[in-house]
């Protein structure tokens, strides 16, 4: 089987590896306005991580456009890859796919069942149909623009089936593969009714990448117990596993932030002005500050319960700690998320009728996105920061926190099930969110925490981060891949756009 590929990027000199990141949205948001489309940069935390593997380095991004709808796209993309200093291709999804993939199997089915929530999966076969279409898709548009000497790099739970749908059209490339999200345990994967294919569509990477040695050690069980004869080899981060002849690599890659970044943002004038008004207008009360996107696996209700407790237990936090929580909208369309909306607000109200008094209220709720400087103003006003996820694969709003704790005075309360807790757990205050009691008295414990203490355990904190950072994930994994480092593929002085570009024909 033959097929062509066109390649209309950031075009290298001569051949040499780049570097293909493949997710389900691409890094900017598509807007219809009048006259015609409108690029915007795009956020979050794949976005925030991935950047800056790829920029100015001559990479390509292959996503979804975050439309279903036709886009003219004029001279768009090729205005947002120069600014983005990577070459961006946008995959077309339909109404169907969009429905059956993207809501339905990767949210309906993938992401409870990822999480340890199993109540909340919808095993639809037709959703599984959609799910193997739309990884064809998203392979064809790779096999098109990617080169044989290219790493394909693909991220998360949507797009599982990739690699296994590009050997199938017989392209040959090198493929690893990165879960953002948790790995669940035997007796939770295998509800799946599509368990083996699941697993078996992911031993066709050449590398398996995982947040912690824990997800690694799920995944690798759950392969052993549909097939009992597969045994890996090897010690540390990363083991290997034979598999039809090939060699697959299994390893812990615990993804991290931009630790100069935000040290070097979150002391910018334009944040120190945001910071000194918040502390002019919390009048002597600290800050207890969650940054959550609106979902069931962030432990939310739990989280404002704890709270709730602690109030009535210690009243001498009474006007001396308020929370606020930061609640970015997500799936607002969805009747579950509505609903879980409806119950934080319910709670937010109830404890400020319980104790607001004297202009002092406990709570200061906002349901939005904050802009850059906002957010980090409250990562730097905050003393303390309440991360406490029911289940999180690794949760970068607690390394965010640290490195924007320039003055080293904040504590970290920590959910034990995210994945930063296997790096953070010594100096972070470590809990089991679901225990509500347990929670209260941690928010005490920070609360009344020795001052010399508070510095000691944010110091080791912030040296693991800065030492671990987003740069050492990517080194780490693409050691692992084919022992290369990021700084091993070329600088922006190396690559010249080039729009005449030929085919390239591959059996």
């Amino acid at each position: 089987m033959a097929s062509s590929r066109k390649d209309d990027g950031l075009q290298p000199k001569g051949s040499v590896e780049r570097l293909v990141a493949v997710s389900n949205r691409l890094p900017i948001a598509v807007q219809r306005k009048s006259g015609g489309w409108q690029v915007q940069p795009g956020s979050g935390g794949l976005v925030t991580a991935i950047t800056p593997v790829l920029k100015n380095r001559g990479g390509l991004w292959i996503g979804w456009s975050g439309t279903t709808e036709e886009v003219d796209w004029g001279d768009e993309l090729d205005i947002a890859s120069q600014k983005s200093g990577y070459r961006i291709h946008p995959v077309t999804l339909t109404p169907d796919e969009l429905q059956n993939f993207y809501f339905g199997f990767a949210n309906e089915v993938i992401w409870p069942l990822f999480h340890d929530l199993t109540t909340r999966c919808n095993f639809n076969p037709e959703y599984w149909y959609y799910y193997l279409q739309v990884n064809d898709k998203y392979a064809e548009t790779i096999g098109k623009h990617s080169l044989p000497t290219d790493y394909i790099w693909v991220q998360d739970y949507h797009l599982i089936a990739v690699a296994q749908m590009l050997r199938k059209r017989r392209i040959a490339r090198r493929m690893g593969f990165f879960l953002h999200i948790p790995f669940p345990s035997p007796d939770v994967f295998m509800r799946l009714p599509w368990r083996a294919q699941l697993l078996r569509a992911m031993l066709e990477y050449d590398l398996l990448g995982f947040q912690t040695i824990r997800d690694r050690r799920n995944f690798i069980h759950c392969l052993q117990y549909i097939s009992p004869d597969l045994k890996t080899v090897g010690r540390g981060d990363v083991v290997t596993l034979q598999v039809d002849g090939r060699t697959v690599r299994i390893g812990a890659f615990p993804i991290s932030i931009d630790y100069d970044h935000f040290c070097t943002s979150s002391a910018a004038s334009s944040v120190q002005t945001k910071l000194h008004w918040l502390k002019e207008s919390m009048a002597g009360s600290q800050i207890i500050l969650g940054v959550d996107r609106l979902d069931y696996t962030k432990g939310l209700p739990e989280r404002l319960r704890s709270f709730q407790l602690a109030l009535e237990r210690h009243p001498d936090l009474h006007r001396k700690l308020t929370l606020v929580q930061v609640l970015v909208p997500s799936r607002t369309d969805v009747p579950e998320y509505q609903q879980l909306k409806s119950e934080v607000e319910r709670l937010v109200g109830e404890i400020n009728g319980q104790f607001t008094y004297g202009g002092w209220a406990p709570v200061l709720y906002m349901f939005r996105n904050l802009q850059s400087d906002e957010l980090l103003a409250y990562y730097r006003a905050a003393q303390i920061a309440l991360v406490t996820p029911i289940k999180d694969g690794m949760n970068l709003v607690a390394k965010e926190y640290c490195a924007c704790n320039l003055d080293e005075e904040g504590v970290l309360i920590l959910s034990e099930f995210a994945g930063a807790a296997a790096q953070l757990q010594k100096n972070a205050i470590l809990v089991n969110p679901h225990d509500i009691e347990g929670v209260a008295e941690a928010i005490y414990r920070a609360f009344t925490m020795d001052p010399e203490e508070k510095k000691a355990r944010m110091r080791r904190a912030r040296d693991s981060i800065k030492k671990n950072n987003i740069f050492s994930w990517v080194d780490s994994y693409l050691a692992a891949a084919f022992s290369k480092k990021l700084n091993d593929f070329p600088k922006e002085a190396e690559y010249v756009p080039d729009i005449s570009l030929g085919r390239e024909s591959e059996s």
